[in-house]
């Protein structure tokens, strides 16, 4: 059976196979230390998980409107306002199956064949494939730990042409954790103004900020740049309600309606009793947040400290999310080989660089338990004292 062209061409994801072969030689007794998932491992909190206790008993598990409930596009739409500065209306909104179809749908609705997406490298790695599938063409701008790997005014501009239809810009980023800083943010905006594209800002760690931080969003410095800017963002990671596929979508009304009408022909609208869970996340106390950042503070001391005293790595040091992205150059080691030796001789999981665009670097996730952080730390540093240093 020959499969259509446009899936052959994209690739597995690559952060789940990882966590795919991890979990099969946990099944046959090996102590694997698992550092590549994308997803904080706590519980979602209560009151999240109440209010869609109480949406199931009050019967709301019927089909619903495309775009996502009323009620909880209304509390997006606050919540931009207030915490963004993004004048949002809840006509502007699309309520998505997870972040990731956000993006997908903002892709499938609005690239025609042969338009250019600028994408920062490293990137995340469903970016290329999006677009791809959209029939677009990504233009990866490569960036450098001089630079922590984020994207110059120059480089933008360098990138650009008459074919660009979006710039991608992803902070707090993943796979580095770099956050673009408030000035940063405004001279790429400069280079934008300049231009008739379209700007994509993914958001979706916008709450895990480290040591002052400020995430700013691009569309908020301007109104010439709001009304050209699709905001994505969700609940994964801020609320630990990755399994649960709530996101969502803002930008000018046409496209949303575009994307809305896409949407009512692929998933309908969202698990209706999740998204209830969705409003009270947003309109509920903001506690468990701050408990689950003041433990990721730790983990990342943790972790940094742990790199600094290993022999041949370099590393940012990220300002949000929970991964750190070390350069392996000095090994001469291509990251999958790295990654794939060291599983098997040291039962440790990470994340090869050149999943996100970058070979000379690995990605881990600080998203675990603190003794089984210090646990792989150890073996990865074994590792490269042994077989290196």
């Amino acid at each position: 059976m020959k499969v259509a062209d446009r899936i052959a061409q994209v690739p597995a994801s690559m952060t789940l196979v990882i966590a795919a072969q991890a979990k099969a030689m946990k099944a046959e007794g090996l102590d694997v230390l698992g550092f590549g998932a994308g997803e904080p491992d706590f519980d979602t909190p209560d009151h999240i998980k109440a209010a869609a206790k109480k949406a199931l008993d009050e019967g709301k598990t019927k089909y619903g409107a495309a775009a996502g409930e009323m009620a909880l596009r209304e509390a997006i739409a606050r919540k931009l306002n207030e915490d963004n500065q993004l004048p949002y209306q809840p006509e502007n909104i699309l309520v998505t199956n997870g972040g990731k179809h956000s993006l997908y749908n903002l892709m499938q609705a609005m690239v025609n064949p042969g338009d250019e997406v600028i994408i920062p490298a490293p990137y995340w790695l469903s970016y290329p494939e999006m677009v791809k599938l959209a029939g677009g063409v990504p233009v990866l701008v490569q960036t450098d730990l001089s630079s922590d790997f984020k994207i110059t005014p120059d480089q933008l501009r360098q990138a650009l042409t008459p074919r660009t239809k979006f710039f991608i810009l992803n902070s707090p980023s993943n796979p580095t954790g770099v956050v673009y800083t408030p000035s940063e943010i405004k001279a790429l905006g400069e280079v934008l103004l300049q231009h008739d594209v379209w700007i994509v800002s993914d958001e979706i760690y916008e709450k895990i900020l480290y040591d002052g931080a400020e995430q700013v969003s691009i569309g908020s410095l301007s109104r010439d740049l709001f009304e050209r800017t699709f905001v994505s963002n969700g609940f994964a990671k801020s609320y630990s309600m990755t399994g649960w596929r709530v996101g969502y979508i803002a930008g000018p009304l046409e496209a949303i309606k575009a994307m809305t009408r896409l949407q009512s022909h692929s998933t309908s609208n969202v698990c209706t009793f999740a998204q209830y869970g969705a409003i009270a996340a947003l309109e509920g106390s903001q506690d468990c947040v701050a408990e689950m950042l003041a433990a990721f503070a730790g983990r990342r001391r943790i972790i940094l400290e742990a790199i600094a005293a290993i022999p041949g790595l370099d590393c940012p040091r990220p300002d949000g999310a929970f991964y750190v992205f070390p350069s392996i150059r000095k090994t001469g080691m291509t990251s999958q080989d790295f990654c794939a030796e060291l599983l098997a001789s040291h039962q440790v999981a990470v994340v090869p660089g050149i999943a996100f665009g970058e070979d000379s670097a690995i990605r881990l996730s600080y998203a675990l338990d603190e003794s089984s952080l210090l646990k792989g730390m150890e073996r990865l540093e074994r590792f490269m004292r042994s077989r290196f240093f």
